[in-house]
């Protein structure tokens, strides 16, 4: 077993965490902020919607593979949420634009943290992954059935 990490930029960050005991309801709050940005797709438009006002189409052409339907939804939840206004304009046919509030650009930039550590790190979680699947792989079936 590894000793634990001591370094004291992670000592001083897990200091800002409260203890388990100490959490109460803050978990499930922070949850249910979290939960919509979690999704597959929330990430992307975002940062997309973070280099300015776009319209739906645009938005549906520059995130690869979400659908018109799960595009509107993620949208409306995003929307709801707080992080993106929806403006309609009355014309012929009607024209939508989407941006960020100032809660979704603030957004951003824990957001681009988050991305530039996956970045980062990409290839020790593929490490890991390998590793774990090697593992299992190679493990006799009684012991994997014990975990």
């Amino acid at each position: 077993m590894r000793a634990p990490v001591t370094s004291p930029k992670l000592v001083n960050a897990a200091s800002e965490f409260p203890s388990a005991a100490k959490v109460g309801g803050r978990c499930q709050r922070a949850n249910e902020v979290i939960s919509l940005i979690g999704d597959k797709w929330s990430v992307h438009i975002v940062m997309l919607l973070g280099g300015g006002r776009k319209r739906f189409m645009e938005i549906k052409r520059s995130v690869d593979g979400i659908s018109h339907k799960m595009l509107s939804v993620t949208l409306r939840g995003l929307e709801r949420d707080g992080y993106v206004t929806r403006t309609v304009f009355a014309t012929i046919p009607p024209k939508v634009e989407y941006e960020l509030t100032d809660l979704g650009r603030e957004l951003l930039v824990p957001l681009a943290a988050l991305g530039s550590w996956a970045i980062d790190n990409h290839h020790r979680v593929a490490a890991a992954r390998s590793a774990y699947d090697l593992r299992e792989t190679d493990a006799p079936q009684a012991e994997r059935t014990a975990s």
